[in-house]
């Protein structure tokens, strides 16, 4: 199915199906189609290349595994964003367990074998910015971060990201209304064209209640 570029076409369950059915190159063609965006949101969420890199090998590896438990009760994307997912808030949890480790800004690098895709990057003119709305993310509580990366950096749809995550449209919404409430309080200078130091900048505006004016990572659905 997938030899000789004729995986053109093919929707995801069927390259599910065809892996699943022992077709070598049907799960590589369905991790092609959607590794920068799993990548994307792996990297938003656990704050750290490494770690990030690690996160979603080992969802991958899991969902190659487990493919042939897929009932198809929600889109392919959604099923492999709900593992990835799961596989970070798990690094997550476990690295807040241990509070004499600092939480990283995600921009580590190695020898650039760590990333599976390429990372968010901001503008140049808005970098300080961008880095400061980073931090502010990296700073909510897991499930809150888990969900306004989703919604408010990924675009994702209230009710898709709360298929990936497993909880109701209506925790998805109050997750993310806290996780803006928050990110506001720490961001409020940015609107006010402060530095937080008392310094007075000509700093574009974060708009109120949302991360996406400067969430540089989010790619076109």
């Amino acid at each position: 199915m997938t030899t000789g570029g004729t995986a053109e076409g093919v929707s995801d369950a069927d390259l599910l199906r065809a892996h699943v059915d022992g077709d070598p190159e049907a799960f590589t063609e369905l991790v092609r189609r959607h590794r920068d965006r799993l990548w994307a949101v792996a990297l938003r969420t656990v704050g750290d290349r490494e770690e990030a890199a690690d996160a979603v090998q080992d969802a991958l590896l899991s969902a190659h595994r487990a493919a042939a438990r897929f009932r198809g009760d929600a889109q392919v994307t959604t099923w492999l964003h709900r593992i990835v997912v799961n596989a970070c808030l798990d690094r997550v949890r476990k690295r807040q367990a241990h509070p004499t480790v600092p939480l990283p800004d995600g921009r580590h690098s190695d020898d650039g074998g760590a990333a599976s895709g390429p990372e968010p990057a901001a503008p140049a003119h808005d970098h300080e910015t961008a880095l400061l709305v980073r931090q502010a993310l990296a700073e909510l509580p897991v499930e809150q971060r888990a969900a306004l990366v989703l919604v408010d950096v990924q675009g994702y749809p209230v009710a898709e990201a709360a298929d990936i995550l497993g909880v109701a449209e209506g925790t998805i919404k109050s997750r993310c209304a806290r996780g803006r409430a928050r990110m506001a309080l720490q961001l409020g200078h940015l609107r006010k064209g402060d530095d937080g130091h008392g310094n007075h900048q000509a700093t574009s505006s974060v708009p109120s209640g949302s991360v996406r004016a400067t969430s540089e990572g989010k790619e076109s659905r």
